[in-house]
């Protein structure tokens, strides 16, 4: 729901307020806002059948990434419109991305890890 209301808002409130660039660097965010928003229904609807540690980690890389990434790719795109001072932003959307790319390879190596392990421990 976020990431529409974001790029609603993109497209038709921030035309004009900021160039044409900006508001690209805004829908950037919004983009892989939803990729990951995806990301997360699909862990969720898999942890409902097969719940392992990684995949709970995966999801909660996605959602740190989400924040840092698309948040700081928000913030960056109206700084000057708003006159924010965010200039220490700048590093903030790689660490992001690298959380989405951790995100991935423990959801990837998740699919090998054997769940009963967790099991074992939700049950105690």
């Amino acid at each position: 729901m976020l990431a529409v209301i974001l790029g609603a808002f993109a497209s038709h409130s921030l035309k004009g307020k900021i160039t044409p660039e900006q508001i690209e660097t805004f829908q950037i965010g919004v983009r892989y806002q939803f990729y990951h928003t995806f990301a997360l229904l699909v862990i969720g609807v898999l942890l409902y059948f097969r719940k392992t540690k990684l995949m709970v980690v995966s999801g909660w890389l996605f959602a740190a990434g989400i924040v840092c990434f698309s948040g700081s790719l928000y913030l960056l795109a109206v700084r000057e419109w708003l006159n924010l001072p965010v200039s220490w932003l700048g590093p903030v959307t790689p660490i992001g991305g690298v959380l989405f790319i951790g995100g991935w390879v423990l959801f990837l190596t998740s699919t090998f890890q054997d769940n009963e392990l967790y099991r074992h421990k939700d049950n105690n």
